[in-house]
C-alpha cells in the first residue's frame, strides 16, 4: 500500500506537489528541484502538461521511485491509444509506481505541436474502468496477466466546472470506475469548493485541492486566457494589480487557500511552479 493511500485512508491531511519532466534528457534540475519539496507525501510527475512535449513522465516517475521518492504518475489519453496506456501501466507497476492521476489530457492544439493528432482512444473514466480490469488480473480484451498491478488510481476534476451537475455526473462514473482519490484543478473560490464537498459527502472518495501560485496579475491574466478549466477571478486579479509585491501576495493567497482547504477536503495539491523553496512558507 502506498503512503498516500494509507495517510488518505487513516484520515491525515496529505500534501502532494508536483513536478514536470524536462525537455530534454538532463533529469538533474528535476531531481533537484524534488529535494526541495519540504512536508510532501507524493510528487506528481505531469504528463506533457498542457499538451507540450517533455520526457516521458513515466520515465522520471521511476527514477524518483527508485530514489526513495513517492510518485503519483500522470497518464492521459490524448497520445495513446489501449494498447500503449496498458503497457504504460504495467511498466509502472514493474517499478513500485502505485499511485495513479489517469486523465483525458488536453487538446494537442493547445500545446506546442498543434498540428499533432491527438488519439484520445479512450477517455478517463474508461482508462479507470481499464485500471480495474489489469487490477483484476485481465487485460482490455480479457486475457490473463502474468503478474497482477497494485495500483491506487485518482482522476482530477475542476469543483467550479458548471453545469455542476453535468460534471458531477461524471464525478461519480470515475467513482463507480474506481477512482479512490480526487485531485482538483486550481481552485480560487471557498463557495464552489463547499458546494462539491458537500457534495461528495455520500461518495465517501477524498478530495485533494489543487492550489496555485500566482505571482503576477499578469500571469493570472495569462491563466485565464489560455489555460482551459482555470479561471481566477477578477477580485484575486485586482489584489495583485494594487499590491507591492505580487509575490509575497501570491503566497498569502496559496496560504488562505491551503487554511480553507485544510477545513474542508483531505488534502491539498501545490502547484509552485518552479517555487518549490516557497512550499513551507505556503504551509505554515
Amino acid at each position: 500500500m502506498s503512503r498516500l493511500s494509507e495517510q488518505l485512508t487513516s484520515g491525515q491531511f496529505v500534501v502532494t506537489a508536483e513536478i514536470a519532466p524536462p525537455k530534454g534528457t538532463n533529469l538533474i534540475p528535476a531531481l533537484a528541484d524534488v529535494e526541495k519539496f519540504e512536508g510532501i507525501t507524493a510528487v506528481n510527475v505531469t504528463d506533457n502538461q498542457g499538451a507540450n512535449m517533455r520526457l516521458s513522465s513515466l520515465a522520471l516517475a521511476a527514477q524518483l521511485q527508485q530514489a526513495g521518492t513517492e510518485t503519483i504518475l500522470q497518464l492521459t489519453c490524448r497520445d495513446r491509444n489501449r494498447m500503449a496506456l496498458q503497457s504504460d501501466l504495467l511498466g509502472a507497476a514493474a517499478f513500485g509506481i502505485e499511485n495513479l492521476l489517469l486523465l483525458s489530457g488536453d487538446h494537442s492544439k493547445f500545446g506546442d505541436h498543434p498540428d499533432a493528432r491527438p488519439v484520445f482512444d479512450l477517455d478517463s473514466v474508461q482508462l479507470l474502468d481499464m485500471t480495474a480490469g489489469l487490477m483484476a488480473g485481465v487485460n482490455m480484451v480479457g486475457k490473463p496477466l502474468n503478474g497482477v498491478p497494485n495500483f491506487f488510481p485518482g482522476a482530477a476534476v475542476n469543483p467550479a466546472a458548471e453545469p455542476f451537475e453535468l460534471m458531477f455526473q461524471k464525478v461519480s462514473k470515475k467513482v463507480d470506475s474506481g477512482a479512490r482519490f480526487f485531485q482538483t484543478q486550481s481552485i480560487f473560490d471557498r463557495e464552489a469548493l463547499e458546494r462539491f464537498m458537500t457534495a461528495m459527502e455520500p461518495l465517501k472518495v477524498p478530495v485533494i485541492a489543487g492550489v496555485l501560485l500566482i505571482r503576477s496579475a499578469k500571469m493570472a491574466r495569462f491563466l485565464n486566457d489560455n489555460i482551459p478549466g482555470v479561471q481566477v477571478p477578477e477580485t484575486l486579479v485586482k489584489r495583485f494589480e494594487s499590491a507591492l509585491d505580487p509575490m509575497a501576495e501570491g503566497i498569502e493567497v496559496a496560504r488562505e487557500t491551503v487554511a480553507w482547504a485544510r477545513e474542508l477536503c483531505q488534502g491539498v495539491h501545490l502547484m509552485t511552479l518552479g517555487h518549490e523553496d516557497k512550499i513551507p512558507v505556503i504551509l505554515a
